[in-house]
């Protein structure tokens, strides 16, 4: 073998291996994202609010364990079994089946009102954001993230001077997924205290928040409102899209084979499409593995007076789609400002 053929063998390896680590690279990068909705709706996983006889029945006094660590008995559910009190935070105060507002899903007549008070413990106001949680109980079971799944809701924005007037968070819907992780558990043996990791499934609730920005706070020109993704490649929420049209929104969620999640949203109530993506994410270096089910959050300032902003929602519903179409790549934790 000549000298120039050793040098052209040479030059060849190298080529590779820059492909090789560019491509790498770019792995690490981007992620196979899908559209919400893709794939086929699982069966009982939806709810359109149709039926003229839904409706919720609240137990009072709800739930407060993430404050003081007091779980309220019986629960508050819905008359179809889709809809649960959480134990953590309890429901908020007012759940009912009501008329869908214009510009609504075509031939829908129903969908569902959310609205609190008292966010924090029952009868004793905090004066400090607090939230209830609505929990979906129709997905039937875990589904792996090689099933593609993924979920879309309709949500009504009302008009500015309907929201309460207060700067930050007010609306959030999140998935409750699982992914192993690392903890740390305390030992004592012979008088000597040590610690050791271990491997264990843990749930995490990546989701989308909805922050009103008052013109009352002296900060805002104007009212609007901003999405808050929860969460970036380092666990840390970041802002989304400015809001600046009220009236229906579609939202949408999937997650991948990966591990990412993937966030979209755009006004009105058609279809999503891969214009609406948002951002990807691995949620803070995570791989989630399975999906178990979503759920709504109402915010306020719990101060015993002022309601919270007033949610309807209609037709949420969870698809799986093992082999997903319209695959598209993504970057990673890219937000679209």
């Amino acid at each position: 073998m000549n000298r120039r053929t050793l040098q052209t063998i040479r030059c060849c390896r190298r080529l590779l291996l820059l492909i090789a680590v560019t491509t790498a690279g770019a792995s690490a990068l981007s992620a196979q994202t899908f559209i919400p909705g893709s794939g086929r709706r699982v069966e009982g996983a939806s709810d359109d609010f149709e039926d003229v006889q839904w409706s919720y029945t609240n137990q009072f006094p709800k739930s407060s364990y993430n404050i003081d660590k007091r779980t309220r008995e019986p629960y508050g559910a819905s008359s179809n079994g889709l809809w649960w009190e959480s134990p953590k935070r309890g429901q908020p105060d007012v759940i009912k089946r009501v008329p869908t507002p214009a510009g609504g899903l075509p031939g829908s007549k129903g969908a569902m009102l959310m609205q609190s008070l008292r966010t924090g413990i029952p009868g004793r106001p905090t004066g400090r954001d607090n939230q209830d949680d609505l929990l979906f109980n129709g997905a039937n079971g875990a589904i792996s993230m090689w099933q593609s799944p993924s979920m879309t809701v309709r949500v009504f924005l009302p008009p500015w001077d309907q929201w309460e007037d207060r700067t930050g968070a007010t609306f959030g819907w999140r998935a409750a997924v699982e992914a192993k992780t690392w903890k740390r558990k305390k030992s004592r043996h012979r008088r000597h205290f040590f610690s050791r990791r271990r491997r264990v499934i843990d749930q995490f609730y990546p989701g989308m928040f909805i922050q009103f920005n008052s013109k009352s706070d002296g900060e805002n020109d104007k009212d609007s409102a901003v999405f808050i993704i929860r969460a970036d490649n380092n666990g840390q929420d970041f802002v989304g899209p400015q809001i600046t049209k009220t009236g229906w929104w579609t939202l949408g969620m999937s997650f991948t084979p990966d591990g990412h999640v993937h966030y979209y949203a755009h006004p009105g109530v058609g279809i999503l499409t891969a214009r609406d993506h948002i951002a990807s994410s691995s949620y803070g270096g995570l791989k989630f593995e399975r999906f178990t089910t979503f759920f709504f959050d109402i915010v306020n300032g719990d101060d015993g007076r002022h309601w919270s902003t007033p949610w309807i929602v209609d037709d949420p519903a969870i698809y799986v789609g093992t082999t997903p179409p319209r695959v598209q790549a993504v970057r990673s934790a890219s937000p679209r400002r």
